[in-house]
């Protein structure tokens, strides 16, 4: 088995500046082939991938159903589908651009509104992360290394998660590791003008980002521009020119669908959700854009308590948050030994030829990675641990170059350093688990102890040296996986999901986090089934305005009163913020308004609009209680018109109670 291993490690680094351009396909098919054991490595990590990212995955439900509400609109009305629009009659959109949404629609239209049509298409996006970032390392690193950067993400525990849950995240992950490749492409062209069709394709997946996760998608730009520039083809003049026209298409991929919701007329659409002057622009500029990082994002509960697919969570302007919050067991794993590899590859690569690929695959992973981690720790505004999936594929990167570069260098003081970084870490991050594995702690350490003493050794038998490097790998792997393998055995719902095992820090993953419920609630699609590990619930943080974060569960008797209910309206019921209509709607399967958007704070419908629905016969029944009626205007400046409008319905219509749940009929004269 060490015969292969030592093989790759062995091999030649691939040269530092691009080889003369070949002309043949056959010559092109031999320049870009891998050894058998490449392959069927390659082979075995997409298959391991897929299923730890696809088994017992309907065990979830509807996951968020913030996002499947709006998935099962877009199944059933193309204008709600292409807005991104919460209910299929279009009131209002989902406070994200809509791209993640057209991709779950799509597929509920396909292979009809179920949890796993909502949730497969989010593996799938998981695997084909894998193998891109393998394809992408592989390129300038080889095959050891991109199959080593192809686990290390597999078995990060927030990317498990994020690739068996609903959120944007895991398409952005796609799309920017996508980019990553065609601009891996672009640099190895022989000329700028043969770069083009790659920096093109670089652009529009980093724009689609944009439409999918707002100026995040954007923070990969820097590392993107400085490698092309220091080792793209051709002449400086020639590289900076070449930017222009891949600025014109970065722009027309991230604005389109923004011109056209900013062009169509506001009376025919639906409203921008996150919004509070029903403006795209705002939406991605503001809420999502530079809001996310000043703490100013006007609407969210609690001066910043929510988000699509998200609450709670404001940063503490820390850079400590990656190693001392909650994102430390989501993806820090290998952190330490990602940076520690940075900073030993660009020194290794100081007076490198300027288009030294080693060089260049540092720059791309690591910039991607410090400038990600500096906006995530740094900001004032909304961020959530599973926030940090982005971070994953550059520190798979830089761990599987940096790691089979020291290997190829004979290096073995630097790698040891790693691996003993790497297990004391692995170390501390177990013990904010205690009761899970414990054992597994006292492995990693010791383990990671023996094998950087062997490296120190400098053996010279090959069987030996095989061992030594296999069992770095698996030191490096064990904690990350342990905690993804449980992230996969439990199900997660709710705004607020969190990998691993529960951590101690508060019920939920989280500080005061909300208890953990049944996946099967009435109207689930899964009927009720729980998986091995549970179920955890990231809905909420706490009472007040926070209960906005969950979804509501309505009881068998209320979802069969909303579905009857639904015929000759244009909605069955309406209810305050759009995680409580959401799981009506998935319930009954019929259309419910989402009062005030995502935090209850969207100026949309007012008050006079709601009661001209109403007098249209347009709302059958409103569904809450008295906790509807205390929402208020938040700190940052939101709407309070769904306040209003719970306020006036209290004091109009008589309520009954359905399910354990306060039920207003819209229908009926109004109370005396």
């Amino acid at each position: 088995m060490a015969s292969p291993l030592l093989a790759a490690l062995r091999s030649p680094l691939r040269p530092s500046a691009p080889a003369a351009p070949v002309t043949t396909a056959r010559a092109r098919a031999r320049a870009d082939h891998d050894p058998g054991w490449a392959r069927w490595g390659l082979l075995a990590l997409l298959a391991g991938t897929a299923v730890l990212y696809l088994w017992g995955l309907g065990a979830s439900g509807w996951a968020n159903a913030y996002y499947s509400a709006a998935a099962q609109a877009g199944a059933t009305s193309w204008r709600a589908w292409f807005f991104g629009a919460s209910d299929a009659p279009g009131l209002i959109m989902i406070d994200k651009p809509p791209v993640s949404v057209w991709v779950m629609g799509l597929s509920a239209r396909l292979f009809g509104v179920n949890a796993w049509a909502i949730l497969v298409p989010q593996a799938l996006m998981g695997v084909a992360s894998v193998g891109l970032l393998h394809a992408t390392v592989r390129r300038w690193a080889g095959p050891a290394a991109g199959l080593l950067a192809g686990l290390v993400l597999a078995l990060t525990p927030v990317a498990t998660l994020m690739f068996r849950f609903n959120n944007p995240d895991a398409l952005l992950v796609l799309l920017l590791v996508a980019a990553a490749w065609a601009l891996a492409r672009a640099v190895d062209a022989a000329t700028p003008r043969g770069a083009w069709r790659w920096l093109a394709l670089t652009a529009a997946l980093v724009g689609t980002g944009f439409l999918t996760k707002s100026l995040q998608a954007f923070l990969v730009l820097p590392a993107f521009t400085a490698v092309w520039l220091l080792a793209g083809p051709g002449r400086a003049r020639g590289r900076l020119l070449a930017l222009l026209p891949t600025a014109a298409v970065l722009a027309l991929a991230s604005g389109w669908w923004v011109a056209v919701v900013e062009l169509w007329p506001a009376s025919s659409r639906p409203f921008v959700g996150g919004s509070q002057t029903n403006s795209a622009l705002e939406l991605v500029l503001g809420y999502n854009g530079l809001g996310r990082l000043t703490g100013t994002e006007v609407g969210s509960v609690g001066g910043g308590g929510g988000g699509g697919g998200g609450g709670g969570g404001r940063s503490s302007g820390s850079v400590l948050q990656l190693v001392t919050g909650e994102m430390a067991t989501q993806v820090s794993w290998l952190l330490p030994a990602a940076l520690l590899l940075l900073v030993v590859l660009l020194v290794l690569t100081a007076r490198a030829p300027r288009t030294d690929r080693t060089r260049a695959a540092a720059i791309l992973w690591g910039g991607t990675l410090l400038v990600t981690a500096a906006v995530f720790t740094l900001s004032r505004g909304i961020i959530h641990s599973y926030y940090a999936v982005a971070l994953a594929p550059p520190i798979a990167a830089l761990v599987g170059i940096g790691a089979v570069v020291l290997a190829r260098r004979r290096a073995p003081v630097l790698l040891a350093v790693t691996v003993a970084v790497t297990a004391a870490w692995s170390w501390v991050l177990l013990r904010e688990t205690p009761t899970f594995v414990p054992w597994l702690r006292a492995v990693v350490l010791v383990g990671g102890v023996v094998v950087a003493a062997g490296l120190l050794v400098r053996p010279s038998r090959r069987l030996l040296v095989g061992v030594l490097l296999a069992g770095a790998v698996l030191v490096g792997v064990a904690g990350p996986a342990a905690s993804s393998v449980v992230t996969a055995a439990t199900a997660h719902e709710g705004a607020l999901p969190t990998a691993g095992p529960e951590s101690g820090r508060g019920p939920g993953g989280g500080p005061g986090g909300g208890p953990g419920r049944g996946a099967g609630g009435p109207g689930s699609p899964d009927g009720g089934a729980r998986p091995p590990g549970g179920v955890r619930d990231g809905g909420g943080r706490g009472g007040g305005m926070m209960t906005l974060l969950q979804a509501s569960r309505p009881s068998a008797e209320l979802a069969a009163l909303l579905r009857d209910g639904a015929a000759g309206h244009t909605w069955t019921a309406a209810a305050v913020g759009s995680n409580a209509a959401a799981g009506y709607q998935l319930a009954s399967g019929a259309p419910v308004m989402a009062l005030g958007g995502f935090n209850g704070t969207d100026p949309s419908p007012t008050l006079a609009q709601f009661q001209a629905y109403v007098a249209a016969g347009a709302v059958h029944f409103f569904v809450g209680d008295q906790s509807s009626a205390s929402i208020s205007t938040t700190e940052s400046g939101g709407s309070d018109d769904a306040a209003r409008i719970a306020a006036w319905v209290a004091a109009t219509y008589t309520p009954t109670t359905v399910g354990g749940t306060t039920v207003y009929d819209l229908t009926t004269p109004a109370a005396v």
